[in-house]
């Protein structure tokens, strides 16, 4: 909803660059990104409803205090308390999914889950966009209100505990800080190359010292025993390649999300709550393809739709770099690549989830699927930084795109081919 919601913040907050205005997405994505792995520790060690409806309570009330703000450093402040209580809920809600259904299930189920927040992503723009161009983009927050009492009135009644909670872990705030900086470092970098306004030098010294901060982590957590990843997670050979496809899809997803608005708005000139609905199609496909394919997975494994559905949203992208012009003539130019891009999402991203958790023990399903959320997360930082950085300045053109979509086929394709070594595929056990 925030991406529809993107151009009218900038528009209510004159004089904020679409750099500084993108760490309203960005200070979220990257807060919640580092948060959702002690998040699912924390949801083993405290139990996953607890944790839930904490998350839940803690989002709802930053929700209020982010459409309340009176300045951009306010609103970003606001954002980071939401992303906190964001991460709180996702990995609980995940495992208390997972912990509900049989083994033979859990494919079905994950798939369920993820198209449920397909379903989210298809009502988002179009509800978003209304709302912002009716009521202003405060209501963009707001709506989270009714709906998240909702929510926590109906979960203490209507959740049981999954799981008996788990031995209690201290959280890695060394981890936990070495990993933002180096997320929000390189994020900082990708979105001031855009504007301009620093220095090659500069760039280069803040992008340098995510890199570091990165290499730094992954020293440090493999010196700890508590750290805030456990690497030995990453000795699943399907594990490791699925979350390095996840963090590519996560930017190209993001990536070509924002440029959707960024072409309605900026080039076929059409009104907030018209490019809302005008995008809603495609999200719409996410829903019913994941269904389909979580049950078909649960019996074929995830890669040949992880591959299958990275080949066709590249091809997607190619339509984007190839058919629409500067015209508007949506049936005909832009509905087509919508629909295609909307079947591969929902091939790829529920199953990135299902397959991610597919081999890893009850006891580590809600820090293995918190990482791969959160890997997910970090790739859309850099996608929305890299998107604000190519197409971030005033006035827009039609060929400000091609290397835009050009993008989003290289990294569709990159997705498809470390896909490649994940296996899935039921065990059979001999009597």
């Amino acid at each position: 909803m925030l991406f529809a919601a993107f151009d009218a913040l900038r528009r209510s907050f004159q004089g904020t660059s679409a750099a500084e205005l993108s760490w309203v997405l960005n200070a979220y994505t990257v807060v919640y990104a580092a948060m959702l792995i002690p998040a699912g520790g924390l949801a083993d060690a405290y139990g996953r409803r607890r944790i839930f409806r904490l998350g839940l309570t803690v989002f709802v009330g930053a929700s209020l205090a982010c459409g309340a703000a009176p300045s951009v450093p306010w609103l970003i402040a606001a954002r980071i308390l939401q992303a906190l209580g964001a991460a709180l809920l996702t990995p609980a809600s995940m495992s208390i999914v997972l912990a509900a259904f049989p083994n033979e299930k859990r494919a079905v189920a994950v798939s369920l889950w993820g198209a449920v927040g397909g379903l989210a992503a298809a009502v988002g723009p179009s509800l978003g966009s209304w709302v912002t161009d009716q009521a202003g983009w405060p209501w963009a927050f707001y709506i989270n209100l009714p709906v998240g009492a909702w929510a926590l009135w109906r979960s203490a009644s209507r959740i049981e505990e999954a799981a008996k909670p788990s031995e209690r872990r201290r959280v890695d705030l060394v981890g936990l800080l070495l990993l933002m900086a180096a997320v929000g470092a390189l994020a900082l970098a990708i979105v001031e190359s855009g504007e301009a306004r620093w220095r090659t030098q500069t760039l280069a010294a803040v992008a340098g010292g995510g890199l570091l901060a990165g290499l730094a982590f992954l020293l440090w957590a493999r010196s700890r025993a508590d750290a805030l990843i456990d690497l030995s997670l990453f000795q699943h050979r399907t594990y490791r390649f699925v979350n390095a496809a996840t963090l590519v899809f996560g930017a190209t997803f993001a990536m070509m999300f924002l440029g959707f608005f960024y072409f309605m708005i900026g080039v076929w000139h059409f009104p907030l709550p018209q490019a809302g609905l005008a995008v809603t199609p495609g999200p719409l496909m996410v829903m019913p393809t994941a269904i389909v394919t979580g049950r078909l997975a649960s019996r074929l494994g995830h890669r040949r739709f992880l591959v299958g559905g990275s080949l066709l949203y590249a091809a997607s992208s190619l339509w984007f770099y190839l058919v629409p012009g500067g015209e508007p003539n949506y049936l005909l130019h832009w509905l087509p690549g919508l629909v295609m891009s909307g079947i591969a999402v929902g091939l790829v991203l529920p199953s990135l989830s299902a397959a991610a958790v597919s081999r890893l023990p009850v006891a580590h399903y809600a820090v293995g699927s918190a990482v791969n959320q959160a890997t997910r997360q970090m790739g859309s930082v850099l996608g929305v930084a890299l998107t604000v950085a190519l197409l971030g300045h005033a006035s827009l053109q039609r060929t400000d795109f091609d290397t835009l979509y050009l993008l989003h086929a290289t990294l569709a394709l990159l997705t498809g081919l470390l896909c490649l070594p994940v296996d899935t595929r039921p065990r059979t056990s001999k009597a």
